[in-house]
């Protein structure tokens, strides 16, 4: 970014705070944050339930200066940019407003920090595993409440607070409404059939030194085009922005192959749609494809993504290694070059894993098509709260 937009972008982004903080308090009752555009899809369905069921209108503040909410937002919708810098620091630690509802954790721990009002703090999850693993150890410690995906996050939550005698906070049997939005446009009929009829594999791994591309992403794409499936590689956003030199070594060595395509759109779910299996490593998205899709996801077993050594404390195993073999197979490092084979032997009995997997995903996640409903319903009974205050 060039100077001149760095400064073109901090003064719109204090032009945001100070438009916010001229808002009167009794406009600022529901907060959405959210770090860039592609959270949309998290907060979408709870805002349409506060909209459709109580008629209420919500305040939208991103970091984001593209986000589609805040060029063009729907109506219920007043949108703020804040930036993610020093005028994103100064509206969190004065924030006044009923409930705020974010997507980031770590509260408290980094430059985002609680303010000394009477704001309630809403976790909401932007993924389906576990909270005590790939998260660091205090992520969730300083909200109020907890929309949680289902009953492991209670086990977690709980467990946490019982082992550190942390204060006890609303955990709300919640869902996951990205989840919800799968489902449905998947049973819609939005999903495409393929040109041809090779199977379709869909890369979509996590980031970081063991990721699933960063180690092998020539011999898992080489072996795959070898057997004739279609591939599609799905970096995660963190894997372009830390190795951006790696897409075009993948359109350098694979670009010619008619079956290849690099899907560099994160949030676009038609990639997820077309394909019959997913190949990935500790990603939640691996979740989301088996639960909203019930189709099958091949693991391969690199090493474990931990961002909190002391996760093994709560004597809890983290569903994303607790279910991995029920809702695919697990694959060894050292059998990465027969993956292709693997693919053609488990696409024959796809159909014989979807009941299974939705066996699987009811057992795992709350409110299955009604989570927006539920937060709205939470929210509101927080804003019936406090205004007997």
């Amino acid at each position: 970014m060039s100077v001149a937009s760095h400064i073109k972008k901090s003064i719109s982004s204090w032009k945001g705070v100070f438009s916010f903080k001229a808002l009167p308090l009794s406009k600022r009752k529901i907060i959405f944050y959210v770090e860039d555009g592609g959270y949309w899809n998290f907060f979408k369905d709870i805002f349409q339930a506060l909209r459709d069921n109580f008629n209420q209108e919500i305040i939208y503040v991103t970091s984001s200066d593209d986000d589609p909410i805040l060029i063009k937002p729907p109506s219920g919708i007043s949108s703020f940019f804040i930036g993610s810098g020093v005028a994103r620091t100064f509206f969190f630690a004065g924030l006044e407003a009923n409930v705020l509802i974010m997507t980031m954790p770590d509260l408290q721990t980094f430059n985002i920090k609680r303010s000394p009002y009477p704001v309630k703090y809403v976790y909401l999850h932007h993924s389906i595993v576990s909270t005590h693993m790939i998260y660091r150890q205090e992520a969730f410690d300083h909200f109020d409440s907890i929309l949680c995906v289902g009953p492991h996050h209670i086990a977690e939550i709980k467990a946490r607070e019982n082992l550190y005698n942390l204060p006890s906070k609303e955990l709300i049997p919640h869902g996951y409404g990205k989840l919800d939005v799968l489902i449905s446009n998947y049973h819609k009929g939005t999903r495409k059939k393929n040109s041809n009829k090779l199977p379709q594999v869909i890369i979509a791994p996590s980031w970081g030194d063991n990721g699933l591309l960063e180690l092998f992403s020539d011999e898992v794409v080489g072996s795959l085009l070898k057997e004739n499936c279609n591939v599609v590689v799905r970096p995660h956003p963190r894997t372009l922005f830390l190795n951006p030199d790696l897409q075009f070594h993948l359109l350098d060595t694979f670009g010619n192959n008619k079956n290849f395509q690099l899907d560099l759109e994160s949030n676009s779910i038609d990639s997820f749609f077309n394909s019959d299996i997913m190949i990935s490593d500790w990603s939640g998205a691996a979740l989301e494809f088996a639960f909203g899709l019930e189709k099958p996801v091949i693991f391969v077993d690199v090493p474990k993504k931990i961002l909190n050594s002391k996760y093994q404390e709560l004597d809890i195993e983290p569903l994303e290694v607790k279910i991995r073999d029920q809702i695919g197979i697990i694959l060894s490092t050292e059998e990465i070059s027969e993956i292709g084979r693997y693919v053609k032997k488990i696409d024959k009995l796809k159909n014989d894993w979807q009941k299974n997997l939705a066996e699987v995903r009811n057992q795992w996640v709350f409110n299955i098509g009604s989570s927006g409903l539920v937060a709205a319903n939470f929210i509101m009974s927080c804003i019936k709260e406090k205004d007997k205050i």
